[in-house]
This record gives C-alpha cells, sequence and structure tokens, in this order.
C-alpha cells in the first residue's frame, strides 16, 4: 500500500455538455421512454467512474451520481415517500421519485431547500412514521454495476443517520434521538450487503458536524457508529465532514469508525492546528480534503503540499488520504472545453477533472513518485493571476476606501416612505406583483442564440425583445396585476446577465452546476476587481414603462447573490468583493431613477444561503451583507420603493436582519413550505412592505385558488392588510406560457376575494 492515497468525495452528475440534463427533461417531455432515460444516465454514470479511475483516484465514489438529488435518493432508499402520493410499499418507481421532486396534478411536491451554504437544493424529506425496512439499497446496486461492467471496485457513498434526519421534517412526534434510532437497523442492513459484496470502504457523510452540535448529538454519533461498525466488522467506514472545521474534533475523532474526512481548505487553518494541536489516532485513516471542491481556482501546490508534508508527520504511514474539501458537485466538470477564455485565467482555474489532477500530482510527490514541476508550474500560475492589472484596479480600490464603516441608512423612516409610496402610486390594498422573469420560451432562446451567434443582427433582436416586453405587459394589464415587469426576455440568468456587463467578470462556455433537479445554472467567475462600465437595464425597463401607465419595477440582482451566485475571488476578503459589486450596482440604481423607473427590485435569493455554518460567523456575515445591500441602495429619493426577494425557508433566526435590509418591500418563498415561515412575523413586529410566496413555481402545475386562500389567509393572521402583497415564490422563467397566465389568474382572483375582507380602499 502507498503511504499516501487519492480519494474523490463526489464527481459532477449533470455530464461535461449536461448530457444528464437533457435526458431528464426529454423524459419529462414524453419525448423518450423509462428505458432510454435508464440507459442514457447509466451511460453518464459509468463515463465518470471510468474517468476517475483513469485519472489516478484511488478511491473512485459510487452513490454520488442521482437522478434527481441525493437526499431524494436516501429518503425512497428506505421507502419514505410522503402520504398524498401514491406508494404501496418496496421499491419506489421512477414515475413516484420524480413525483415527490416536482408535483403532480393533485399533490405537492416535497419542500426543497439549500443544501447547507451552498446553491444546491436537496429535497426535504418527510418522515410521518419511522421506517421499517431497506426498501432498495441503491448504493450496492450502483457498487455492483461498477464492479461488473467496469472491473472497478468503488467506495459507496451515503449520507449518514444523523444528517438525513437533522435535514428531514420529522412528523412522527418522536424526538430525534429516537427516529435516529429507528434507522441504525436499516443502515445496518445496508452496510451489511455492503460488506457481503466485498466492498472495502464506504463514505458516510454528517455534514452536520461542521457546525453547532451539541453534547445529545455526540452521544447519539457514538451509539450509531458503534452498532454500525458492529454490523459490518469488516467493512471501513469513513466518516466524512465538509464545508468547514468541526469543533469537537477530540470527540469526533475518537468515534468507532476506521476513518474520518476533513476540510483543509474551508477552516481558516483550524483543522490543520486541531491535528497538530491533539494528534491522530494510529491505525485511522485521515482523509484530508486539501483541494477546493466549491470554487474554480487551481491550487497553488507549493503551499498545499506544505499541509500534506505537516500531515504526513503525524498521521501514520498508508493512513493518509488526499481528497477535495467536498464533493465536486459544486464545481464544472472540465477547463478543456473552454477554448475561449483568456490564457492567463485558463491557466488560474481548475474544475472537477483538473481537481482529481492536482490530487494525483500531490499525491504522487508525497509518494516520491513524480518530480516537483508541477507544483512550480500552479505556483506561476496563481502568481501571475494575482499580479495581473485586472486584480489591481487602483480605482476601485480608491473609491472603496471611502466607505465608512457605518451601515449606510435612507433619511427617512419606512412607515413614512410608505405614506408618501402610497400617495404617489395609489396602488389597492393587497397589490398584486411578480417576482420578476417571465417564461423563457424555446424561441426566446433560439433568437438569443441567434444573435449571440451573429446569425441575427441587434436591431432585430432589440425589436424581438420589445415584441416580447409589449405582448407580457398587455397580458399583465389584462391579468389586473398592480406592479408590472418587463419580463427579462434579454436575460440568460440573473446573475450572468450582470456580470457580463460588469469588469471583473468572465464567464465559461459549458462552466455549468446543478442547481436543483435538472436545473443548471452557469456562475461566472469573478476573477478581478468589480465596476460599473455602463448602464445594465435601462434600455429595457424603461421601455415597458412607457408602454402603460403602472408602475414597472426595474429588475437588479443584489450584491450578495451575485457574489454567492458566483465563482468569487479568493485573494482578497470577501467583503471587499462584495462591496464593490455594491458599488456598481448603485450607479445602476441612479440611472433608473434618472430613467423615472420609480420601483426598483434588487433582488437577494442568495442572503440565507450564504449563512455560515457556525453560529459564531453569523453576525459578521449578516452585517457585511446588510451594508452591501444598504450601499446599493441608500442614495435613492424618498419615493422611489425598493423591493427585495428572498428564496426557501428557515428565516427565523435572520428576521432582524431582513428587517435591516431596510427594504421597502420584501418577498419571500414559503409556499413549499407550507407558510411555515410565517410563525417567524408572529413574535417580531415588521412595519414593512411583505409578499410570502402563495404559490410554489417550481412544480408544472396551476395551484387550486383554495390552496393560495389559504396561504393569504394565514399570512394575514399575523401581518397587516395594509402592508401584504400577494405575488408567485420566485420568478416565472423556467414555467410555460399557457400554465404561467392560468397561475396569475388564479393568484389575481385570490387578492380580489381576500381584499372583500378587508377595508377595500387604501388609506
Amino acid at each position: 500500500m502507498p503511504k499516501v492515497r487519492s480519494s474523490n468525495i463526489g464527481y459532477p452528475r449533470i455530464g461535461e455538455k449536461r448530457e444528464w440534463k437533457k435526458s431528464l427533461e426529454q423524459f419529462w417531455a414524453g419525448n423518450i421512454s423509462e428505458q432510454d432515460l435508464l440507459e442514457s444516465l447509466k451511460s453518464i454514470r459509468l463515463t465518470n467512474i471510468k474517468k476517475q479511475t483513469e485519472a489516478g483516484i484511488d478511491l473512485v465514489p459510487v452513490g454520488d451520481f442521482s437522478f434527481y438529488d441525493q437526499v431524494l435518493d436516501t429518503a425512497v432508499s428506505f421507502g419514505l415517500v410522503p402520504d398524498r402520493f401514491d406508494y404501496n410499499g418496496g421499491k419506489v418507481d421512477v414515475t413516484t421519485y420524480f413525483a415527490i421532486a416536482r408535483g403532480t396534478d393533485s399533490a405537492v411536491a416535497a419542500e426543497m431547500t439549500k443544501w447547507y451554504n451552498t446553491n444546491y437544493h436537496y429535497i426535504v424529506p418527510e418522515i410521518s412514521t419511522p421506517p421499517t425496512s431497506l426498501v432498495h439499497n441503491r448504493v450496492l446496486e450502483l457498487f455492483n454495476e461498477a464492479k461488473e461492467e467496469l472491473g472497478t471496485k468503488t467506495k459507496p457513498v451515503i449520507i449518514g443517520p444523523v444528517s438525513f434526519v437533522k435535514l428531514s421534517k420529522n412528523l412522527t412526534g418522536q424526538s430525534e434521538q429516537e427516529l435516529v434510532r429507528s434507522f441504525i437497523p436499516l443502515y445496518a442492513t445496508l452496510l451489511k450487503e455492503l460488506e457481503e459484496a466485498d466492498a472495502d470502504w464506504v463514505q458516510i457523510e454528517e455534514p452536520f458536524l461542521n457546525g453547532q452540535v451539541s453534547n445529545e448529538d455526540l452521544d447519539l454519533l457514538q451509539e450509531v457508529y458503534a452498532q454500525l461498525d458492529v454490523a459490518a466488522p469488516s467493512l471501513n467506514i469513513l466518516l466524512q465532514t465538509y464545508f468547514e472545521a468541526i469543533d469537537d474534533y477530540e470527540a469526533v475523532v475518537n468515534l468507532p469508525v476506521q476513518g474520518l474526512g476533513l476540510d483543509f481548505v474551508h477552516d481558516e487553518g483550524v483543522s490543520l492546528e486541531q491535528v497538530k494541536k491533539f494528534g491522530f489516532p494510529t491505525g485511522k485513516v485521515l482523509a484530508a480534503g486539501i483541494i477546493d471542491g466549491r470554487n474554480i481556482w487551481r491550487a497553488d501546490l507549493k503551499e498545499v503540499k506544505d499541509i500534506v508534508d505537516q500531515l504526513s508527520v503525524i498521521v501514520g504511514e498508508g493512513q493518509l488520504i488526499l481528497q477535495p474539501s467536498c464533493s465536486l458537485l459544486h464545481v464544472p466538470v472540465t477547463v478543456e472545453l473552454e477554448t475561449e477564455l483568456p490564457e492567463l485565467l485558463k491557466e488560474g482555474i481548475a474544475f472537477a477533472d483538473e481537481k482529481l489532477q492536482e490530487l494525483v500530482a500531490l499525491t504522487k510527490v508525497a509518494n516520491d513518485e513524480q518530480d516537483e514541476e508541477s507544483l512550480e508550474k500552479s505556483s506561476a500560475a496563481v502568481k501571475a493571476l494575482n499580479e495581473s492589472s485586472s486584480r489591481n484596479n487602483e480605482e476601485v480600490r480608491s473609491v472603496l476606501a471611502t466607505i465608512s464603516e457605518e451601515i449606510p441608512t435612507r433619511t427617512i423612516d419606512a412607515p413614512e416612505r410608505l405614506r408618501i409610496q402610497q400617495e404617489k402610486y395609489q396602488l389597492p390594498l393587497l397589490p398584486t406583483t411578480t417576482i420578476g422573469s417571465f417564461p423563457q420560451t424555446k424561441e426566446v432562446r433560439q433568437q438569443r442564440l441567434k444573435w449571440r451567434k451573429g446569425e441575427l443582427n441587434s436591431e432585430d433582436y432589440e425589436k424581438f425583445i420589445r415584441d416580447e416586453i409589449d405582448k407580457w405587459i398587455k397580458i399583465q394589464e389584462e391579468l389586473d396585476l398592480d406592479v408590472l415587469v418587463h419580463g427579462e426576455f434579454e436575460r440568460t440568468d440573473m446573475v450572468e446577465f450582470f456580470g457580463e456587463k460588469l469588469a471583473g467578470f468572465q464567464f465559461t462556455k459549458f462552466g455549468w452546476v446543478q442547481s436543483y433537479g435538472s436545473r443548471c445554472v452557469k456562475p461566472p467567475i469573478i476573477y478581478g476587481d468589480v465596476a460599473f462600465v455602463k448602464p445594465m437595464t435601462v434600455k429595457e425597463t424603461a421601455y415597458a414603462q412607457r408602454q402603460t401607465k403602472r408602475p414597472v419595477k426595474g429588475m437588479l440582482t443584489g450584491p450578495v447573490t451575485i457574489f454567492n451566485w458566483s465563482f468569487p475571488r479568493t485573494d482578497i476578503p470577501e467583503g471587499q468583493v462584495v462591496n464593490q459589486i455594491a458599488l456598481a450596482l448603485r450607479k445602476e440604481v441612479e440611472e433608473l431613477e434618472r430613467e423615472e423607473i420609480g420601483v426598483i427590485q434588487v433582488d437577494e435569493p442568495a442572503i440565507r444561503e450564504g449563512l455560515p455554518l457556525k453560529p459564531s460567523k453569523t453576525k459578521a456575515y449578516l452585517d457585511q451583507s446588510v451594508g452591501a445591500f444598504r450601499l446599493s441602495t441608500n442614495t435613492v429619493q424618498t419615493q422611489t420603493q425598493i423591493h427585495t426577494h428572498m428564496c426557501y425557508s428557515d428565516f427565523e433566526a435572520i428576521i432582524e436582519s431582513i428587517d435591516a435590509l431596510d427594504a421597502d418591500v420584501i418577498s419571500i418563498e414559503t409556499s413549499r413550505s407550507h407558510g411555515e415561515l410565517i410563525s417567524a412575523f408572529e413574535d417580531f413586529t415588521y412595519n414593512k412592505g411583505i409578499g410570502l410566496g402563495v404559490y410554489d413555481i417550481h412544480s408544472p402545475r396551476v395551484p387550486a385558488q383554495e390552496e393560495i386562500d389559504r396561504n393569504i389567509s394565514r399570512a394575514l393572521s399575523v401581518l397587516d392588510p395594509k402592508l401584504f402583497w400577494i405575488n408567485p415564490d420566485c420568478g416565472l422563467k423556467t414555467r410555460k406560457e399557457k400554465e404561467t397566465v392560468e397561475a396569475l389568474r388564479v393568484m389575481v382572483n385570490a387578492a380580489k376575494e381576500a381584499r372583500k375582507q378587508y377595508v377595500t380602499s387604501p388609506e
């Protein structure tokens, strides 16, 4: 056995050119059979394993590939299907699996929320009764497939029982500890079957360990893994953590498992200090996450080797594994396809395949099997990028230096602003609006692609966009929406669009990553200092406003979201990058005001997802986020109404920061969480406009009015009707035109019915 081995935690499932996405969507559209889908996904899955094996990775994961989401995979393995779906036990079929994720005409989809502090979304399991059996040992099936088809003995990957329960909705009435215990015999069966199939290692992920962990949690982990160790004594368990350092190093490192995976990238140096201070148990394996699995920057391998050298002294020979800091699910597949990137930048980035190469190079150097030329080359590439003019814009740096440490504020408080704005706009009680985007039809996408390829001139393309705006302004007026939007037909993505127009950003051609389901995004690369160049949204928004007497919202993406949904540079502090973006957006806000756009929405759907896993770091992050948002909006006139939008649930912990944003109106997704967020406002007095999304746009279904009525009624039980707005929970870009119009018609009718129960004219 070599003294150091390489391993991977997880690999992107989407394929180099999103072949996975295309297969799923063809199946959902009815264009291919289930058998065709299964064969296509199997081909991608085996290709992924083969690529990693050929790259030289010693421990290649299996089970990281998914039809939709790995948490959903775990749930259905135990037969955890919500009661509203038709299921009679046994292995969950493909139709039911996708129904849970996407909903049906008669059943709403399971809730979807962020995977810790990433932009990946998982399906939240609903556990109404404790599971009684393992209905499908999926990882065993995939382990055997790789062995039979490729001759490769892989490392099965599963989510651990404690993290799984914490990620789920516990509707059983049992305590969390009791519910976890009900899973132990099922996990024991799963592991025993892997052991019998001759698996050597299994990666059990317990990412909750990187957040706040109680003594009860640690006792429960001891109990769980002691029993699993007994159940499969010859199977090696690698307990995997990521995204942060663990606080309870001494307790976790002594759990009854054969290996422990720690993050040495996003830990701020804590993991290395813990190993140096407390040592590492003899005979146990340390899987050191020393290559960044969440960002695309090439590692300075000379610096990383220093960490490897220090670990090699402490950890016994043969007991050190080098791997990414987390699954490579969060980065694109390969840089090789990026033929149009500037050479300096291309040399400075690494996607999944290149990160595997970095791991293999480090492993070979650690085993004295290769000279250190690759290490020197990586250091030179990183140094060249850091010293480039793009990363040293003196004008941007000088403006940034003038920003006060005090959070900027507007001169008049929210209630008075609301009165002035209501005088101007004369909106009805419970005003209706949408979040911003309308369906990006096949024709819209085709015309944009033609224009980008030079097959359609700019004049004809702009006319096409204006025609789409005209069409949807008329639709909105016919629906009787109160505050309109232009539809964002000129935009590919809510971050990419702005990045293309700001200095300091670069874009890839195939740099896709999965966001949720088949939805893939192509995050911009923030590689240099960010600066405003010219107006970005004014032309289309001003045109739309000229077509109607109703207010049209200017639509911007906020600084924190642009940062969180990009691959940001890491050579300067995060706060500096976010404030550079905020200053650039402030100039755009001022340009919209000059064109008499009086309602401006600065979306921040990603503030919640960026929350640190450690509570001790939360305040600094939220203060930084609030400051950046207000930096981008605080110069507007009193009558200019600032809106913002946030996605997903669990906002209770940050309700004060939501209030501190000082937006005039905030809209928040709540439909998939069935209004649970509303309870956050029962004990908090909120004096600004608020819209809690009244129907779920992620499911291809038109909501019944009774559903929307219930959501409105529940919200108005704790919120002032004079402050409440009615809107969908998110943008409508991914929906079809017919269902969008029908759903909005139901929403507007529900709003009009609700108005009858309250004062029918605004004060």
